[in-house]
């Protein structure tokens, strides 16, 4: 692709990540709940979620999308995430205020839940469908080379992932993360019932 198409691509990506949905909400609930880790992990496993996402889509998947079947497959997969997602953030609602202590112990196995939730909303987001067909299919050209396939996935992946460490870095500056994980339970419930209002919209689209 000529430079020009590079920078356009670019600017697609860094748009889609920006944009507010299910993926977002993740980011921002973990590094609430789990501080600057488990939120950096979180975004980490997005852009590899999204990368590998990316390139699939520039190898085809977005012209497999119109096949009736393929759509309705991601559509339930995205349904499941969300719902999977909805009711983990409300058991932790339920469960009250964290303690210190309680953080400490269970910050290493959230790292790893938070690397799995970005990767698997990563990949289920329907959001991120509906725009890969939208506006990333038309830089993908019957001639490309798997070199250049292979270069969108990896841009899709460093922007995207740097986007959501970002957020997550910046969210944790100074004390912000002991004050955010004061309030998690309360994070929890909202981001819980914000997955379920995905979900229904996406079982909408049906």
């Amino acid at each position: 692709m000529e430079p020009s198409a590079w920078v356009a691509l670019a600017t697609v990506f860094t748009l889609g990540a920006m944009s507010p949905g299910p993926s977002l909400a993740v980011v921002l609930r973990n590094t609430m709940a789990g501080g600057r880790s488990q939120g950096i992990s979180t975004g980490i496993g997005h852009g590899i979620g999204f990368g590998i996402y990316a390139f699939l889509a520039a190898l085809g998947i977005a012209t497999a999308l119109a096949n009736e079947d393929v759509e309705q497959f991601l559509r339930v997969g995205g349904v499941l995430i969300l719902l999977w997602l909805g009711v983990t953030f409300l058991r932790h609602a339920m469960a009250g205020p964290r303690k210190g202590a309680d953080n400490d112990e269970s910050h290493g196995p959230s790292d790893s839940v938070g690397f799995v939730q970005g990767f698997s909303i990563a990949l289920l987001n329907p959001k991120i469908m509906a725009w890969m067909l939208a506006l990333y299919a038309p830089f993908i050209e019957a001639d490309s080379s798997l070199e250049t396939l292979i270069g969108m996935g990896i841009l899709g992946m460093f922007i995207d992932g740097t986007w959501y460490v970002t957020v997550a870095t910046v969210l944790t500056v100074g004390n912000r993360a002991d004050v955010l994980r004061s309030k998690a339970h309360l994070i929890d419930g909202a981001m819980g019932v914000l997955m379920f209002v995905f979900a229904y919209i996406l079982v909408g689209a049906f």
